[in-house]
């Protein structure tokens, strides 16, 4: 067993565009199957974790991204490397989609040493600071803030950047992301704030939870803020709606609401009995599973441009397959914590005694 690779900050942005032009004119051949070999290793590592799950190797919650590929991979499939990633507990489809690799999101599930946050963050909190990833927040809409603080220092630093942040359609009720939305808009902070809307929050359809006129996004007028929605099962136009908000975050300085219309095929998490088909039909799931799942619609459309054939696509399946399964192996062949582990990486200061500037305590036995 080796430990996983760690990579410095990549430039990820594929297809090479330029601001106010179409960030898919540009991609080729090999930047299409990327996309979908991403997009399907998402899907596999999530299948599989749900196995481990099941096998009563992940303790506490666990959120799965299964129908909801295409706006993890088509907005990050953008970043470059002075753009920050932050976003909620459903965040293993972002991990993967910013560089990380199975076998430390898979140790992290089952809270060993070889994690990618030491198997003290589990599920919800996987984080990766060399690829400008920070989290995997467990309170909902608290990553709203931390993002606007990412941008913020984007600008400060006098960088041209944004931070994608990341919430479901839940968390736009909450009174911290109201708060957040005042100062990015009065400051001018190049935050985007990317909703994806799976239509349930938790267990409440949002006819019933969330109050507005034609959607969420449009909330964002109240704040003088620019805003759009977009299908987020097609991978190709959440990345151009994405290049839009980030042209005006990177040579406007402005904030962006973007509204991901999507849907999850289990429940709010694998807690929900029969994954939340007590407030959702079977019918209902079926039916976008079949019609609108987003690797099915991307798989067709290069299929029928020639990018892909069937035996590429099946490859591509069954390396995601292996690769998921020899990450669950990897986790069961790794150490759990040592107890000498238990004060490490919890305060920076403590970390870097000869760089602390407070005085007192910081753990108390």
């Amino acid at each position: 067993m080796s430990e996983p690779k760690k990579e410095s900050i990549h430039l990820n942005r594929l297809g090479s565009p330029e601001f106010g032009k179409n960030p898919n004119l540009h991609l080729s051949k090999e930047d299409k199957i990327k996309i979908y070999q991403d997009m399907v290793r998402i899907r596999r590592f999530e299948e599989r974790s749900l196995q481990v799950y099941q096998q009563g190797k992940i303790a506490g919650f666990l959120h799965m991204y299964i129908g909801q590929e295409a706006i993890a991979l088509g907005t990050i499939s953008l970043q470059g490397p002075t753009d920050h990633v932050i976003t909620a507990y459903r965040n293993h489809g972002h991990a993967l989609a910013v560089g990380m690799s199975m076998n430390e999101c898979m140790a992290e599930l089952q809270g060993k040493y070889t994690g990618c946050s030491k198997g003290k963050g589990g599920s919800m909190h996987f984080f990766a600071p060399d690829k400008n990833y920070w989290g995997g927040h467990g309170i909902v809409g608290g990553q709203t803030p931390l993002g606007a603080g990412l941008a913020f220092a984007v600008k400060y630093n006098g960088d041209q950047g944004c931070c994608m942040c990341y919430l479901g359609d839940g968390a736009v009720n909450q009174g911290a992301f109201l708060e957040t939305l005042n100062l990015v808009s009065l400051w001018d902070v190049p935050v985007i704030f990317i909703i994806e809307n799976n239509h349930y929050s938790m267990g409440t359809s949002q006819a019933r939870s969330s109050a507005f006129k034609d959607c969420l996004a449009q909330r964002a007028e109240a704040f003088d803020m620019a805003w759009d929605t977009a299908k987020g099962n097609d991978v190709l136009e959440v990345r151009e709606k994405m290049w839009t908000a980030m042209d005006r975050a990177y040579n406007q300085s402005k904030p962006t609401m973007l509204e991901m219309f999507t849907y999850r095929y289990r429940g709010h998490s694998v807690a929900d009995a029969d994954n939340g088909k007590i407030y959702r039909s079977k019918e209902e799931i079926e039916d976008y599973q079949k019609t609108n799942d987003p690797i099915n619609l991307y798989e067709a459309k290069l299929l029928k441009e020639g990018v892909l054939t069937q035996e590429k696509v099946n490859d591509i399946h069954a390396n995601a397959k292996k690769e998921a399964n020899e990450s669950a192996k990897y986790a069961d062949e790794s150490p759990f914590p040592p107890v000498e582990s238990i004060n490490q990486n919890v305060y920076w200061e403590l970390d870097n005694p000869d760089m602390r500037a407070s005085e007192g305590k910081l753990i108390f036995e």
